[in-house]
């Protein structure tokens, strides 16, 4: 079963709420309704919104397909410069554990590092999911 929209770091209640109201309930269907430009510019009109918001909520469901990201570790990958399943893909393990422990510090971004042994599993994930949104 797919992660609720609502579960989505920086979705409001009331936002999940509109999104459900336009069948977008869960992280699957937002990403359809997101996966190219034209689809998230008009969304955004629907919505009243901006595109920019619109991709920014689609690249954060993109993430939480990552199995063990979820709302925990969302926002410190984040601000570390991992937005998608693809930039995730893309990057080495090691530097992106010792990226994420130097992206904490100070900022508490999460309660926790992950261990490197969750970042390479979600290292692992990314190279094998499907892509979903076109840039």
């Amino acid at each position: 079963m797919a992660l609720s929209i609502g579960q989505v770091r920086g979705i409001s209640k009331a936002h999940a709420k509109t999104l459900r109201q336009h069948g977008l309930g869960d992280i699957n269907k937002y990403l359809a309704a997101t996966k190219t430009a034209e689809k998230r510019r008009a969304l955004a009109q629907e919505l009243n919104l901006s595109e920019q918001q619109i991709l920014e909520n689609a690249n954060r469901c993109d993430l939480a397909r990552v199995v063990g990201i979820g709302r925990v570790f969302s926002n410190l990958l984040e601000n570390a410069g991992v937005d998608t399943v693809k930039e995730m893909a893309a990057r080495v393990p090691p530097n992106l554990y010792e990226k994420l422990a130097e992206t904490n510090v100070g900022k508490r971004y999460a309660q926790r590092n992950p261990t490197l042994k969750e970042v390479k599993g979600w290292v692992a994930q990314a190279k094998k999911l499907p892509k979903t949104l076109e840039y």
